[in-house]
């Protein structure tokens, strides 16, 4: 994981109005999300099973995560690799898998070695600072 410095810490938004003007670029609502906290994640990098995602998380200051006029206040916006299997399982879920029962799966690593730090860093401050901040008023 690669922590970013950027002017998102402790910035505060309409979570409905700020989700419908950013899912243009590809942000989407993190699976991890509960009523008082969640995070706006994009994927910078996919190749196979490997994706490079930019997480902003966020807590929730007023009313409740989903409602479209609930506050958000950003936490430190980080960079995260995760490696899923792209094969077939061959346990007990691999029924489920093959006949589309089951939609996700995990990650067989969530948070795998990022290489190349400071290329990515550079590119998730450059996401922030172009297609989020703007968007926060």
């Amino acid at each position: 994981m690669l922590l970013l410095e950027t002017a998102l810490v402790g910035r505060e938004a309409k979570y409905g109005l700020l989700r419908s003007q950013i899912c243009k670029y590809g942000f989407s609502i993190g699976g991890n999300w509960d009523y008082d906290h969640g995070s706006f994640d994009i994927a910078l990098w996919r190749e196979g099973g490997t994706t490079i995602y930019l997480r902003a998380p966020f807590v929730v200051v007023e009313g409740e995560m989903d409602c479209y006029d609930c506050i958000i206040r950003f936490q430190k916006p980080f960079i995260i690799k995760h490696i899923v299997n792209i094969g077939l399982d061959y346990d007990e879920s691999s029924w489920l898998d093959a006949t589309g029962a089951s939609q996700f799966q995990s990650p067989i690593e969530k948070d795998a070695e990022i290489c190349q730090k400071s290329k990515w860093r550079t590119v998730g401050q450059e996401v922030v600072e172009n297609q989020l901040i703007p968007y926060i008023h």
